[in-house]
């Protein structure tokens, strides 16, 4: 009766008076327990953080300052615009490249082609003597950050060549030799623009001129398998879109290593089809087949995942019986124009690719009633094997429908002959002379290995320009010499998105104009098993993947058809490694790019997400705080453009503020506005820098070390840490630093810790245990609060500040006495346990270690479950693919769970199969947890526990492949088209010139193509 108040006499009281009493019968001593540990921790968590004085601080400033609402479509065009004059500059840099060349074709050719050029494998190789090897030498090589701490030589570039050719061909050292000039453009333009990463090359004969010069390194085979003609930029610089049928003859002549090579042969045909392009594949003998049953009689878009499905189902053909080469020629000309009516493919290019050991006719009455007089359809004849015997048939095919013939005797043979049609598909605009600018989607760095280093540019998209021959006897011959491209990072991107606009949980993205994501901070790493790893097919991630909410695709459907507008709607966002989800409702204001295909999206959550806020100190004011030793800014914001200017690269940013400021400095570009408010924040935080120190210095506080670190963010990047102990005393050695990545400023999201306290009730905190890696994180709890400008609504989010403690110190607070009779948890919002009898249960779910009574809990509304659904990638081993691990697209569900806010307390009672559970929750005050009292007497075997293990919806099912609904289910995704915009340019044939010339120059070029009497017969009449 003498320690009212105190949480030790409250649980004492607990104890002596509710022996074999169910927990809803002490309900008020609970509750009693519940108030003093709240009261206490709040009182803890605002003394150290010094909550109240920065929100005193702000309050003094409250007049000074102007509150305004965000024009959602007024920001998304500014930005819009700043990204157009980035794209602009990017593609500006890779045109300077292509004019140089072509102002050297000349110079091209060597009389005696004994040029030395740095080959990428050959630099710095020497042979047993100890002397450089030939095209190789001494080739200085150094670290560069900028290049993803990458070795190489930012004065010359290196040029690949693929493993399959002589690196001194007289064609590729001439073309080496003519490209030498791109040396300087390449280093002049990454003075002029030090963001530009690599610049390149790729040449129609097959090597690769790239900048800056890095060494390459074979695989254990000794092979490069590398060729730039494959990758998606060179195919969508130098071709148009287009329709291709690839036709497989899979008769009995066919057998063995002609069946073999076939396949290969199919498989890169496939390799040089992109996301504008679309496919299918038929295999004939007597009867024709295709590939997928499933998509008999349409086309589909040449992704990755349809690709590799496609591949999959080659290993399944087999050779036997007749091959009816007039049937499948039929099949495919109808397949390609019932598809062009639907409008749903290219309707540009198209083409039928023949895999086959020969035919016996020309098939002459098919050509005259399908493609003859105008050619529409381009035949690309592929003989397979050493034997000639039907050969004149199939060039007869290609020279008589504009195509291209070619023999593949060998494995070896199948690469480089399948890039011939390109040269082909390329000659129409090339005719046209159009120098069409294309961007790519986004796509992983090739060079970078370690996908598990966040150091560097990962993420990418590519700006690429044709170049051919302007010389006057070739220029209507549309010879393409080959494709000029340089990378743009996506984290550059971000770096013209002034985060602090978007507010917390605001953000902006841009999508391709096939709903691919360029940008988005959802476009993130998965984790498997506790390591991370990328999605196998970046470039081809839809936006409805990740704005799932989205279900009609409204929003997805306006920005691929590049509209301006605004969307609205309730998202589920998850967090802290996907165990938590916010709710938001979230407004969408999107307009295009122009010059490019994108479309930019920016994202505002409601409430304090649409309000921003102006303060004003004085310059000499802001700089004197802001050069505080305990002042931070977000690394990856861009406050003033460090980059633009050799002379700026290495100033910090409170450096290049301070700077700018001076006015010394003209061609330093900053962030004005931000500048300002970071100044005003710096003023306004600054008193706590001494409130943090006095109660360090204070030996009688914090005498057990139980908090250990103060923190605040503020809206403009602006963080301030103090520790409580020596850095190496600290229980969690990661957090606030660069490994902890959702715990600071990142380029394209708030902290973790300030995005949840946030949507906390204004004066009170949110506590968690952080959910990393390594076991030692369970050892902490941190505990945050939100700073509000106003005391209304509309009031933004200035500052988050908080504390971490060790977890031992908080469970003491709460944990002083036990019973044998009920369990103690105490939970979070999301239901994981912070505090339980059994330490082993730290940070589990709860419905894992009490099923029954969290079963009850989301049966009474206490907790409701709110599933993300996504689709991932799942690493998977099939026995009847000879164990090969292959990547399987899953629709999952991840369960996440969230309390509902208006229950302060509630008992329950669970009816057993020979028992009665009770139980009790009670709201703890000021804070974000639940004290959950439960009779341990019956343990409820009848109810299972809850996990939040992820459900695989349909992959699992098909992975089996146990009923034919399944097979169903996996050909209506095959079929599923989403809705894009086909690009803007299309070069399908050109109608200048006559049929005749143009069957006459190509078999000039390729003088094996035409030798039949077609061939001899122009060559008569010309």
């Amino acid at each position: 009766r003498h320690c009212t108040g105190n949480l030790c006499c409250v649980i004492a009281v607990m104890k002596q008076s509710t022996s074999n009493i169910p927990p809803y019968h002490i309900r008020p001593s609970i509750s009693l327990w519940a108030s003093a540990f709240g009261g206490e921790m709040k009182s803890i968590a605002a003394k150290y953080s010094g909550s109240q004085l920065l929100q005193k601080k702000y309050k003094e400033f409250e007049r000074s300052v102007r509150v305004e609402e965000i024009d959602g479509l007024k920001l998304v065009k500014r930005l819009a615009e700043n990204m157009e004059e980035m794209f602009r500059k990017k593609a500006e840099a890779m045109k300077v490249g292509v004019l140089v060349l072509l102002s050297l074709l000349t110079c091209f050719f060597l009389s005696f082609p004994q040029y030395e050029y740095f080959n990428a494998v050959l630099i710095n190789e020497q042979d047993e003597d100890g002397n450089s090897v030939e095209l190789g030498g001494e080739f200085i090589l150094q670290p560069n950050d900028h290049f993803n701490n990458l070795s190489v030589n930012l004065s010359l570039s290196v040029v690949q060549v693929p493993t399959n050719m002589y690196n001194k061909d007289s064609a590729i050292v001439n073309g080496v030799y003519w490209s030498e000039a791109l040396n300087k453009v390449f280093v002049d333009n990454f003075e002029r623009d030090p963001s530009l990463i690599w610049q390149y090359f790729g040449s129609a004969k097959g090597f690769f001129r790239q900048y800056p010069g890095i060494k390459w390194t074979p695989d254990e085979h000794g092979v490069i398998a590398f060729d730039c003609r494959n990758r998606k930029w060179y195919i969508q610089a130098a071709t148009s879109p287009k329709d291709v049928v690839i036709l497989v003859d899979v008769s009995g002549s066919m057998k063995g290593l002609r069946l073999t090579i076939a396949k290969q042969t199919v498989s890169s045909i496939l390799d040089t089809l992109g996301d504008d392009d679309f496919f299918n594949i038929i295999a004939y003998n007597e009867e024709l087949r295709y590939v997928e049953p499933c998509l008999n009689g349409t086309l589909v878009q040449a992704d990755v995942t349809n690709k590799d499905h496609f591949r999959e189902h080659l290993d399944k053909l087999f050779a036997k019986g007749i091959g009816m080469l007039d049937r499948a020629l039929t099949e495919a000309f109808e397949l390609l124009s019932d598809f062009n009516q639907t409008g749903r493919g290219s309707v540009c290019s198209q083409a039928i690719m023949l895999v086959t050991d020969g035919a016996v006719d020309t098939y002459d009455a098919v050509f005259a009633k399908y493609n003859w007089p105008d050619r529409k359809v381009r035949i690309f004849p592929y003989l397979i094997g050493r034997e000639s015997a039907f050969a004149d048939n199939l060039k007869w095919m290609a020279c008589a429908n504009k195509g291209y013939f070619t023999q593949i005797s060998t494995l070896a043979d199948v690469q480089e002959n399948v890039m011939e049609y390109l040269h082909v598909l390329s000659r129409p605009k090339v005719i046209d002379q159009e120098h069409d600018v294309v961007w790519t989607e986004a796509y992983i760095d090739s060079t970078v290995s370690n996908l598990e280093d966040n150091q560097g540019p990962v993420l990418m998209t590519t700006v690429a320009m044709p170049v051919f021959s302007t010389k006057n006897e070739t220029k209507n011959k549309g010879i393409l010499l080959g494709v000029v491209g340089t990378d743009v990072p996506v984290s550059e991107l971000l770096k013209t998105i002034p985060k602090y606009k978007l507010g917390i949980h605001g953000y902006a993205f841009a999508i391709t104009n096939n709903g691919y994501i360029l940008t988005h901070p959802d476009l993130r790493p998965l984790y498997e098993e506790g390591k991370k790893r990328r999605k196998p097919n970046y470039s081809s991630v839809d936006l409805s993947e990740v704005e799932w909410e989205d279900k009609d695709d409204e929003l997805r459907n306006a920005m691929v058809n590049r509209k301006t507008g605004i969307f609205s709607m309730e998202v589920k966002k998850t967090v802290d490694k996907g165990k938590r989800v916010l709710v938001l409702h979230n407004d969408y204001y999107y307009t295009d790019i122009k010059g490019t295909p994108f479309s930019l999206g920016v994202a505002l959550s409601r409430g304090h997400g649409k309000y921003f806020f102006r303060g004003s100190v004085t310059v000499e004011e802001g700089l004197h705080d802001l050069e505080h030793p305990d002042v931070a800014l977000a690394d990856e914001w861009t406050y003033c453009n460090t980059d633009e200017h050799p002379e700026h690269r290495y100033l910090s940013q409170i450096e290049a503020i301070k700077l700018y400021l001076s006015g010394e400095q003209p061609h330093l570009k900053c962030d004005k506005e931000l500048i300002q408010e970071v100044l005003f924040d710096a003023v306004v935080t600054a008193p706590i820098e001494a409130y943090w120190t006095s109660l360090a210095l204070n030996k009688s506080e914090n005498s057990d070390k139980g908090v250990e670190i103060a923190y605040l963010g503020t809206r403009t990047g602006l963080s301030r840490i103090n520790l409580f102990v020596v850095p190496d005393q600290l229980s969690n050695q990661d957090f606030l630093t660069a490994e902890d990545k959702e715990g600071v400023f990142n380029a394209d999201h708030f902290p973790l810790w300030y995005k949840r306290a946030a949507e906390q009730v204004p004066g009170t905190f949110i506590y968690s245990l952080p959910f990393n890696t390594g076991s030692e994180n369970k050892s902490v709890v941190l505990a945050s609060t939100a700073i509000q400008l106003l005391d209304e609504r509309k009031s933004p989010i200035a500052a988050a500040v908080g504390i971490q403690m060790k977890l031992e110190f908080f469970q003491r607070k709460f944990w002083t006495a036990s019973r044998q009779d009920i369990n103690c948890y105490l939970i979070d919002n999301n239901g994981f346990i912070l505090v339980a009898e059994d330490s082993s249960l730290t940070s589990v779910f709860f419905g894992e270690a009490e099923g029954a009574v969290m079963s009850k809990l989301l049966t009474m509304g206490s907790f409701k479950s709110l599933p993300i659904y996504l689709t991932i990638y799942l690493s998977v081993i099939q026995a009847q693919r000879d164990g090969r691990t292959m990547l399987v697209p899953c629709d999952t569900e991840y369960p996440a769970f969230i309390s509902e806010r208006t229950i302060k307390e509630t008992t329950g009672n669970i009816g057993c199969d020979d028992c009665n559970k009770s139980f009790v929750i009670q709201q703890i005050p000021s804070s974000n947890l639940f004290m959950v009292v439960v009779d341990n007497k019956c343990t409820c075997r009848d109810f299972g526990p809850i996990t939040m293990d992820p459900i695989e919806i349909i992959c699992m099912n098909v992975l089996l492949n146990l009923a034919a609904h399944n097979e169903s289910l996996k050909c209506e995704r095959l079929k599923l088209q989403k809705h894009r915009r086909r690009p803007d340019t299309c070069h399908p044939f050109h109608p200048e010139v006559p049929q005749k010339i143009l069957l006459l120059i190509t078999s000039i070029i390729s003088p094996g193509l035409c030798f039949s009497k077609l061939f001899m017969q122009l060559a008569q009449e010309h």
